[in-house]
């Protein structure tokens, strides 16, 4: 009896967590509408709005519109001045402190941008089955605009709250230099957002954006252009022999357990270097070991991992499969058959991102 009833309340506790997974991929995706639509910003007035006031300011269906809204009342991410009057005198507002998370753009709190990348992330779902029968990968540019946004946007908000105050001070020396000029190559800079960030951060440097993704670097211009900063931006291979030994910092953030080929990656990276020049890798703060079960950083990070990272890592042969679970051995080991002769885990505190030295 008792091996049945604790089976029945694992059994119970499952189901629980599931269903409390179902709310929250809605809310998620709720959140992704109102963020896409202008909602959020159009209830952050400081004041309370009626649905037809936000329909206005939106340009959207108010019968639509009624349905998020009475939607994101019931779940609790809006609050309703009087639930019980007629739908269309309802008015609506944004809980104190609810704006930094959903409409403040650089705010370390904003979550939009995750709801944008998660709602990206599952569009090739169908053929993502295909792959885990077929063991071909998925092409990086499978992953429409959402995704793209999304992460490039997530991790904005990272390099424009941290990269000059915490991150590159942990690497003092090299910092010091900089800030008298020098050159930068930001490898695989994505939309190009921490480009961005190093060309505020080393005014006196000359900072160059690289990557494969000729769709990213379109943003990458167009965000820089947005931001009224000229950098140039190039769809290069860090390994063009025409770059070789030009650098003082070469940086690759939350990229090489996506490379197909890591130790070629990261050789090529390491010929950017100028003499005495580092190679900064910023990349996912898994656990040293596999352990089951994991934290909520392992959980997200094999999520990702699924979805997104190991099919893109898959999509050129051969490959070395690494998936987002790139643990700080592996990567050492990367990095040693590359011919770096210096690796070092940099004392630099983060959620969700590991810092690495390397050099030689």
């Amino acid at each position: 009896m008792a091996a049945t009833e604790t089976a029945a309340a694992a059994r119970d506790a499952l189901v629980e967590r599931l269903f409390e997974g179902v709310l929250g991929m809605t809310d998620v995706y709720t959140v992704y509408m109102g963020d896409r639509l202008g909602l959020y910003e159009a209830l952050a007035n400081g004041g309370s709005s009626s649905e037809a006031e936000i329909a206005a300011a939106t340009n959207t269906n108010r019968r639509y519109l009624r349905e998020w809204l009475e939607q994101q009342a019931v779940t609790g991410l809006i609050e309703v001045d009087d639930a019980s009057k007629p739908a269309e005198e309802r008015r609506y507002r944004l809980p104190a402190g609810y704006a930094a998370v959903l409409v403040e753009r650089d705010d370390p709190s904003y979550m939009p941008a995750f709801a944008r990348m998660m709602a990206g992330i599952v569009r090739p779902l169908p053929r993502m089955l295909e792959a885990f029968r077929t063991g071909q990968g998925i092409p990086y540019a499978d992953f429409d605009a959402d995704f793209l946004e999304g992460q490039g946007e997530m991790n904005r908000i990272q390099f424009i709250n941290f990269l000059a105050s915490d991150w590159m001070p942990g690497l003092p020396d090299v910092h010091e230099r900089l800030q008298s000029g020098g050159r930068i190559a930001d490898v695989a800079c994505g939309t190009g957002w921490s480009t961005i960030a190093l060309a505020r951060a080393y005014p006196r440097a000359e900072v160059h954006g690289l990557d494969l993704d000729k769709a990213s670097i379109e943003l990458a211009r167009a965000n820089a252009a947005s931001e009224g900063i000229q950098i140039p931006f190039e769809v290069r291979d860090a390994a063009d022999p025409r770059l070789s030994g030009r650098y003082d910092l070469v940086t690759c953030f939350e990229a090489v357990h996506d490379m197909p080929r890591p130790v070629e990656s990261l050789r090529g990276m390491r010929s950017l270097l100028a003499d005495s020049g580092a190679l900064l890798i910023a990349d996912e703060r898994v656990a040293e070991r596999f352990t089951a079960p994991g934290d909520e950083v392992e959980r997200v990070m094999y999520g990702f991992s699924l979805f997104h990272c190991l099919a893109v890592g898959l999509e050129e042969q051969p490959s070395a499969a690494t998936g987002t679970a790139m643990r700080p051995d592996t990567l050492r080991g990367y990095a040693e058959r590359a011919g770096f002769t210096r690796f070092e885990v940099l004392p630099i505190e983060n959620d969700f991102w590991r810092f690495y030295r390397l050099e030689g």
